[in-house]
């Protein structure tokens, strides 16, 4: 186990004032803090009612005690929660109290994780994981969340690491014993056999980068359309509210305006954009180009028009998924309307609920089944890639003697043990443990 010099502590459970407040601490002074707090040391794992009184013997509340002794503990470490009242007045006195010992300090963020991993309690990816589900706001996000931090992701990547290292020493095995008799003849063409079917499933793991990306994010849908489309009144009546300035002045727009659905389950961030026109004012082109730049990323894009007064947008490139969307289908018979995806009228909620349905199964296809483990982070994606060409290399780079396309089997495993932690990762640690409340 990994030795802290200090012993850490945090509030736990949330914003003050609360019903109940959890303190937790964590270190090698754990034992003692508890002991002088309660008055005595708490069973392992026993909730207690006690007394917590600061070093001049004054209480400071009445509540639950827990020690959890270590290995057995989140961190590794000796460990304990104080759950006591959650008034601003209570909690200030306990964390003074804390103060009071010497070696005791203020956790930072996500340091009782780091602690965790330190001590082998998880990997990368499961500390990932479980930022992630403290974060989570949709059903898709917790579910995929959980996973991750169970461990399936970290199991993925090691088995594939495993592979590679196994292939590794199969031909090093060929280079260093060649003469043996118990080592076999020529296992390079099998290993490179075994290999170009690893490095297809890399592929197709890194093909789904997308679908988790889109649960952990959001899936993007943005509406692009001529001034007085009916862009903005679109986005307050799928928002609930008036989040965006309607009015019949053309280019009121011009920033982007985000709101965010929760859509069976899934995020949808949904974007209104300038009305796209001609124009010589320098601001509002600013603003279309900006409209422009969100639709080329976008996951999906509803082209708006006005069916009283359409007009097309035929000078603008859109090559993403479009949905053609006519509004204002109450100003105009339906003999007028034109071939569009669907009509909808904000005035009298037409369409509206169609809409929604419809942007809820493409957000749906677009995640796909989260059941399998998928990369949600650009730091996976990118040591994914880096694997993905290394291995490439190896397998394609024949006239390369066999010294050389070991290394890059050498090199691929070395990034998907980046991934879960199981080689160098001091330069990300702070990056990914940062991402932590406090406390957690």
């Amino acid at each position: 186990m990994y030795i802290f010099e200090d012993t850490i502590f945090a509030l736990s459970s949330g914003r003050l004032p609360s019903g109940i407040a959890v303190i937790r601490i964590s270190g090698s002074r754990t034992r003692f803090v508890v002991e002088t707090i309660c008055g005595s040391l708490t069973e392992p794992r026993l909730t207690k009612l006690s007394s917590f009184k600061n070093s001049d013997g004054d209480l400071i509340d009445r509540g639950l005690a827990v020690f959890f002794p270590a290995p057995h503990s989140f961190t590794g470490e000796d460990c304990a929660e104080f759950h006591l009242h959650g008034g601003k007045a209570v909690v200030d006195a306990m964390i003074t109290a804390l103060y009071g010992f010497d070696g005791c300090r203020m956790a930072e963020a996500g340091e009782f994780s780091r602690r965790a991993y330190a001590n082998g309690k998880f990997d990368l990816t499961a500390a990932e994981g479980l930022a992630d589900l403290i974060a989570a706001e949709t059903d898709s996000q917790r579910r995929l969340a959980l996973q991750i931090s169970s461990g399936a992701q970290a199991q993925l990547y090691s088995g594939w690491r495993s592979e590679l290292i196994r292939a590794r020493a199969l031909i090093e095995a060929e280079l260093d014993f060649a003469d043996e008799s118990d080592v076999p003849g020529s296992v390079s063409d099998l290993v490179w056999e075994q290999m170009a079917d690893l490095a297809g499933r890399i592929t197709k793991h890194v093909g789904d980068g997308r679908r988790g990306a889109i649960v952990r994010d959001g899936y993007r849908v943005v509406i692009i359309g001529a001034p007085n489309a009916g862009k903005s009144s679109l986005l307050n009546i799928l928002a609930g509210s008036d989040v965006a300035i309607v009015s019949d002045e053309p280019g009121t727009t011009r920033d982007l305006i985000e709101i965010k659905l929760d859509l069976s389950g899934i995020t949808v961030l949904i974007t209104d954009t300038a009305g796209i026109r001609n124009t010589t004012g320098a601001v509002e082109m600013m603003g279309i180009e900006r409209a422009l730049d969100r639709a080329h990323s976008a996951d999906l894009i509803l082209s708006v028009t006005d069916l009283s007064d359409p007009i097309p947008l035929d000078d603008v490139p859109l090559t993403k998924n479009v949905l053609r969307i006519g509004t204002k289908a109450d100003l105009v018979t339906e003999s007028e309307i034109g071939e569009y995806d669907l009509v909808i009228s904000t005035r009298t909620n037409a369409g509206v609920d169609a809409l929604l349905t419809l942007l809820s199964q493409k957000a749906e296809a677009a995640a796909g089944d989260i059941s399998d483990p998928l990369p949600t982070r650009r730091r996976h994606m990118e040591l994914l890639n880096e694997a993905s060409i290394e291995l490439r290399a190896a397998i394609e780079d024949i006239a390369a003697p066999l010294e050389v396309r070991a290394e890059y089997l050498r090199r691929a495993s070395y990034s998907l043990g980046r991934i879960t932690g199981d080689v160098d990762v001091e330069d990300i640690l702070d990056v990914v443990f940062s991402q932590f409340c406090i406390g957690k």
